[in-house]
């Protein structure tokens, strides 16, 4: 699958053989070769990539309270992991958040991707979301109880700057913007692109 990452971000060596298969984490092995000449195995771990979507229905943002059996109650945004089945990692953002909100918007637009472990090759891609195309009703997954809230630009702001949940990881996003003019006119992530 094609994406863009950070122009800084670590891959797993194409020489890494994987050691463990996990239902979500693979770990990966491979000789490295030391400054002194001798050799070392590094291992680095491996994951899907998910995605984040800010979504903006009329002049309001979408925040949900995602509860889950492991983890409890915490505010997000819509998003998930992409699936295999994806064809893109816009499709996949297109499908978890009409899958937990239902919504369908007319207007995408990649503003960030991150990589939270240099050990580990996981990127989280966000996306903003506006101007509704449909509605139709939430199918949400049996381990989510999601609900829904629209709010202010200045309250997700304050959400976002006290850390609340796991909105706190998009600070970088909003610590410069006043306004919600300024959030639809974040320019488009550039990065690398990669085929993996």
């Amino acid at each position: 699958m094609k994406k863009v990452i950070p122009v800084d971000a670590v891959l797993v060596p194409d020489q890494a053989q994987r050691a463990f298969q996990g239902m979500i984490f693979d770990v990966y092995q491979w000789p490295q070769q030391l400054f002194d000449g001798s050799e070392h195995t590094f291992e680095m771990l491996k994951r899907p990539d998910t995605v984040s979507v800010i979504c903006v229905v009329d002049g309001k943002l979408v925040i949900i309270d995602d509860e889950q059996p492991h983890l409890g109650t915490r505010q997000s945004f819509p998003g998930g992991r992409v699936d295999p089945a994806d064809a893109s990692i816009q499709s996949a953002a297109k499908r978890e958040v009409l899958e937990e909100t239902g919504f369908s918007f007319k207007n995408w637009r990649l503003v960030r991707v991150w990589q939270p472990y240099r050990k580990m090759e996981w990127f989280i891609h966000v996306w903003l979301a506006w101007e509704v195309d449909s509605r139709q009703a939430p199918n949400l997954d049996a381990g989510e109880r999601i609900d829904l809230k629209l709010v202010d630009f200045q309250v997700l702001k304050g959400l976002v700057m006290k850390r609340t949940g796991y909105l706190g990881d998009s600070v970088s996003i909003f610590e410069d913007l006043d306004n919600l003019d300024q959030l639809l006119a974040l320019p488009e992530f550039r990065g690398r692109t990669i085929d993996r």
